[in-house]
């Protein structure tokens, strides 16, 4: 029998986070039995402190990410489209700070991960006052409500103040940490949260190989739905299935970076520094890149190994995506205090001599790697017969630029439109005549056109491709992130395309690009609506055409099949 031995599971080690001042109202001391010292914080201070995360992180980013976007515009071996989805990234981030505009439209599921010390005593539920700060962040910025509350099993309805959250408040024993109170504040979107998977495997992948060739096929299959770069997470093991996902989470919001790197008998976990290189430059070699070709699907790996059943092996995949919308926050003795992030990213921002900003303003091919064209203006004024015939001249890949009327429909839309036509109605005449943009606008503010307007994940509308386009409508749609094989047939019998848009940089195209916005349908759904809006100069791409031609076929397809061995060995 061994002896007894007593490690965390996720031994994170010491926070050298920045941090800045919040308030130091509602935070004392008192003195109780044994001479012990005790915490007391009054509820409107983790109030305000989840109304001001909120906010941050909704326009905020932190320096390290905004270097890894510089990074990419100074890469010699970048490929053009890593350098413009960089750099339109980068002038959102600059938009975003304004305070005005959110970064992406979709402003998330609001998490809260709070770590309590034994001696920090409040008054009432905390997850109630930390809900209140939430629910003023959403109701008094510019920021969308996603939340659906479930009526029934099939009926549901928008909260229509972004609640309920997501809030889990953990008792923390830890010796040194009685009197505080730290958190981990996240906005996850939808796109990046649909790219959270658990695959139950066996001891048979336990090993470099068939670790890297499961890997290859199944982080290909992420897309770029979800905005890359990715911060891409990876755990191999768990206590439990709900173990590895949390963790997973955790290491995509940089939580785990502190853990140790090698592991131990009491079965912590720990990060492997070597395989995440290795998974890191497998990545590299996909050509996916930033969304539309190149080196850079990811911006950089943790793999976290953790313990496990002899009889279980869950492996974890998480990514934070280009809205990187997390930071940190404490609360001890000497105030209230949250994670610095960066409000000045002009920093980052490169002047108009860099290479990358003559090349993303010269609306030439060379973005795009297509032949040597200029970038195609498409008029959206004109018939959707006309609209077609323009799009057929040009090949997959093919930089565009619209301008004109588009129609805004997503999830719940699409589903009442299909109602319609199961029961034997036309396609509405809209659908017929423009585009649809698969989006959903986050609040306007006063004075300005358009809130927030990014683009959504467009696989999510692929079972009413076939049949919209055989009605006569979504003859031309737009949306981000890869689509599956259906779409494509669906383009080649019926004289379709998809454009694909660059998925982040929703506070640009709201200012620069998004001219008016108004409700066509379905007002009572909130941003769910079917929308009309003009869009001036608005960017995309061919990515499936009317030939049947798949931008991203070829890059969906795994490739790895083993690790060299030397002659000999």
């Amino acid at each position: 029998m061994t002896e007894f031995r007593y490690e965390d599971l996720l031994p994170i080690g010491a926070d050298e986070t920045p941090y800045r001042l919040l308030t130091t109202e509602g935070v004392r001391t008192a003195d109780g039995p044994g001479g012990r010292k005790f915490l007391e914080v009054e509820p409107h201070v983790l109030q305000e402190l989840a109304r001001t995360a909120l906010h941050d992180i909704s326009h905020y980013l932190r320096p390290a990410h905004l270097q890894q976007l510089r990074n990419i515009l100074d890469d010699e071996e970048a490929s053009p489209n890593d350098k413009f989805v960089a750099l339109d990234l980068l002038k959102n981030a600059n938009i975003a700070a304004g305070g005005i505009l959110p970064m992406c439209q979709d402003t998330g599921t609001a998490i809260v991960m709070g770590k309590r010390g034994q001696h920090v005593l409040t008054e009432g539920p905390d997850e109630k006052a930390l809900s209140k700060g939430i629910y003023d962040a959403y109701t008094q910025l510019n920021l969308r409500y996603s939340q659906l509350a479930p009526l029934t099993t099939w009926e549901e309805k928008q909260t229509g103040n972004n609640l309920p959250a997501q809030v889990e408040i953990y008792s923390d024993t830890e010796e040194g940490h009685e009197n505080q109170y730290k958190f981990l504040f996240m906005a996850k979107g939808g796109g990046s949260a649909n790219k959270s998977f658990l695959y139950q495997e066996t001891k048979a992948i336990l090993n470099e190989n068939a670790m890297l060739k499961f890997l290859d096929e199944k982080l290909r299959s992420l897309g770029t739905a979800a905005c890359p770069p990715y911060h891409l997470a990876i755990v191999i093991g768990g206590t439990s299935a709900e173990f590895a996902m949390k963790t997973a989470k955790y290491a995509s919001a940089k939580y785990l970076d502190t853990l140790p790197t090698e592991g131990a008998i009491t079965g912590r976990g720990f990060r492997d520094i070597e395989l995440e290189e290795k998974v890191h430059q497998l990545t590299r070699d996909f050509g996916i890149g930033a969304q539309f070709g190149g080196k850079y699907f990811c911006h950089d790996v943790r793999v976290v190994r953790l313990p496990r059943h002899g009889a279980s092996l869950p492996v974890a995949i998480a990514v934070s995506c280009s809205a990187d919308r997390q930071l940190l926050a404490k609360i001890t003795a000497d105030g209230v205090f949250i994670e610095q992030l960066e409000t000045d990213p002009a920093r980052f921002m490169p002047d108009e001599s860099h290479p990358a900003v003559a090349a993303h303003d010269e609306d030439t091919d060379g973005v795009t790697g297509t032949g040597g064209s200029s970038v195609v203006k498409i008029d959206l004024n004109r018939p959707m017969d006309d609209i077609l015939a323009e799009l057929t001249k040009h090949p997959v890949k093919t930089r565009l630029s619209l301008s004109g009327p588009l129609v805004v429909a997503r999830d719940i839309a699409h589903a009442k439109i299909k109602e319609r036509l199961d029961a034997g109605e036309e396609m509405p005449q809209y659908m017929k005549d423009h585009p649809v943009y698969y989006a959903g606008p986050a609040k306007t503010p006063d004075g300005m056109a358009s809130g927030s307007f990014g683009p959504t994940t467009a696989g999510r509308m692929d079972s009413y491709v076939d049949q919209f386009q055989a009605a006569g409508g979504s003859k031309v749609m737009l949306a981000k992130g890869n689509r599956s094989g259906q779409v494509t047939a669906a383009c080649e019998a019926h004289g379709g395309f998809y454009l694909g848009s660059i998925g982040g940089p929703a506070a640009r195209l709201a200012l620069d690009c998004i001219k008016k916005v108004e409700v066509l349908e379905y007002e009572e759904l909130g941003m769910e609506a079917v929308w009309r809006i003009e869009v001036e100069d608005f960017p995309a791409f061919i990515v499936v055409d009317d030939k049947g031609e798949d931008f991203f076929a070829a890059t969906m397809k795994p490739t790895f099949t083993g690790i060299p061995v030397r002659a000999g060995k």
